[in-house]
């Protein structure tokens, strides 16, 4: 029968079958000529001493022991079934899709941006400082903003089961089988492009349809109920619509506010991107380098609180890159990526602070529920105004950020457009700004070496969740006013990341068919 043991070991120790088979052989009482099959359940790095340990969890099939089965799914030819539109190819549109074709359902999915390999192209020439398409950038196209991102696959979640199907499934379309059993899976932006074209596949396979170059202009309304959506001249039509737009679809917002569908104003973070040489972290976390080698990136999770304000590290990337995230040429905005190897020699991380309702109420009467998504936009052409042309990005020394000082000079970035000096203490807005100085302070004291002269911050960091929440029912998953209209995913206000929008991806679509076939609905 089957056994599982843990083992703490040596980084050395834990690269390599060669090495650990033979302790967990002894572990579990039996040698290691016996054992068939070595897997992965778990593994985590504890690098709390000076010397880092990694923690393993493994399942040992002796011969004659059948073997688990690999990961696969069946998916129903499902192009005669009724059609129901999905605007919008993240995550929470993809895996709404894969889930109505398990219903019995035909998804079409309507994107505004260019398939991957065209989107490509057109972030490469954004990152060359050349022309800004609207539609297809780091933000807009297939597999939304999560396609060139890091593929950070973590989430605070409490529906593991839905969470373990969202990993088997992105295993099944090209994923690393390691995001099954890491503590803090990713997948990595030059990996991700290949699943979301698998997935693409999959989707057209079952008689599902995916149309890219369709950003949704209006919604059809027969009363009370949603009957489909415009793309310009085009009219998409089906039994509901499930609307998972992303954050940065600013239009949208505006659009349902224009047709007087209810929104609703929420609270949100904003701030700026910290970049460090990637050894310097490695050195802080781990403490001894001698196992770099068998040791991932180091990372790190920060979090305070300032005069009663949250401010806190965000979508921390590793051995990655800072990448221009604006979708107009108005803003400079800013995100961070990393490769799957995790390689680059630069490590970065969205440093924000809560902004909570009461910081946009002076511009709620001229904006409404959009008064938030007004005041990330002001920040945003702030930074604008101050980086100059093209997409470079204001700049400051970290040390002289905190300090209060300009920057004569800026370290080296993976920030392809480029940066400029700017003294981002006096006009990024004052509770923001006082709140980054002091969180970097208490930051400093808790990773000795993380205030250093050779760190700097990049503006603006502001598309960490959306300012406006389009609202549904807890049972339904329905909007209250709107029949038939569902709103998913990091767009909507219900999701953060790649896994939690698949997963609330998945629970709309389940809604979706409860309402269709005319049941009632209680999703959990």
């Amino acid at each position: 029968m089957t056994k599982t043991v843990t083992l703490s070991l040596s980084p050395k120790q834990a690269a390599d079958e060669k090495y650990y088979l033979p302790i967990a052989a002894r572990a579990a009482g039996t040698a290691p000529e016996t054992i068939a099959l070595v897997r992965i359940l778990k593994r985590t790095v504890d690098a709390r001493s000076r010397t880092p340990k990694v923690n393993l969890t493994l399942e040992l099939y002796p011969e004659g022991e059948p073997l688990p089965p690999p990961v696969h799914f069946d998916w129903p030819e499902v192009s005669a079934c009724p059609e129901v539109i999905v605007a919008g190819s993240g995550p929470a549109g993809l895996f709404a899709a894969l889930r109505l074709i398990e219903e019995g359902f035909c998804p079409i999915v309507l994107e505004r941006g260019r398939e991957v390999s065209d989107r490509k192209r057109d972030i490469a020439r954004l990152n060359r400082n050349e022309s800004l398409d609207p539609d297809s950038n780091y933000a807009f196209g297939e597999g939304g903003a999560g396609t060139f991102s890091d593929g950070k696959l973590f989430t605070r979640s409490k529906k593991r089961g839905d969470c373990d199907k969202i990993l088997r499934t992105l295993v099944y379309h090209g994923a690393d089988p390691a995001i099954l059993y890491e503590a803090h899976p990713h997948i990595g932006t030059d990996k991700l492009p290949g699943i979301i074209t698998a997935i693409r596949k999959t989707i057209r396979s079952c008689g599902g349809e995916i149309l890219f170059g369709r950003r949704v202009t209006d919604i059809l309304l027969r009363g009370n109920k949603i009957t489909g959506v415009c793309c310009g001249d085009e009219r998409f039509e089906g039994a509901a619509t499930i609307l998972a737009t992303g954050h940065s679809a600013r239009d949208i917002y505006e659009t349902l506010h224009r047709k007087g569908i209810a929104l609703e104003a929420k609270p949100f973070a904003m701030g700026v991107r910290v970049e460090h040489p990637q050894e310097l972290i490695d050195t802080i976390q781990y403490h001894d380098l001698r196992y770099r080698e068998y040791l991932p990136a180091a990372s790190y999770s920060l979090v305070a609180q300032v005069g009663g304000r949250g401010v806190y590290s965000f979508c921390m990337c590793p051995g990655g890159f800072i990448v221009p995230a604006l979708t107009s040429p108005t803003e400079s905005v800013v995100n961070g990526m990393s490769p799957s190897l995790r390689n680059s020699p630069w490590a970065n991380s969205g440093i924000v602070v809560e902004v909570r309702l009461s910081d946009f109420e002076h511009l709620k009467a001229a904006y409404g529920p959009l008064a938030g998504m007004r005041f990330q936009q002001i920040l945003e052409e702030r930074a604008r105004t101050e980086s100059g042309p093209f997409q470079s990005a204001p700049a400051q020394r970290l040390t002289d950020f905190v300090t209060g000082r300009g920057s004569a000079t800026l370290p080296r970035t993976s920030y392809l457009p480029g940066t400029v000096p700017s003294r981002m203490d006096r006009w990024i807005p004052s509770f923001i700004g006082e709140t980054l100085r002091e969180g970097f302070r208490i930051f400093g004291r808790r990773l000795h070496g993380f205030l250093s002269d050779e760190a700097q911050i990049l503006g603006v960091e502001s598309r960490t969740s959306t300012p406006v929440r389009i609202p549904r029912d807890a049972s339904t998953l329905m909007h209250p006013c709107i029949e038939a209209l569902f709103p998913a995913g990091e767009g909507a206000g219900y999701a953060g990341g790649i896994v939690s929008s698949a997963v609330d991806g998945e629970r709309v679509a389940s809604a979706v068919a409860s309402y269709l076939h005319g049941v009632p609905t209680s999703i959990q």
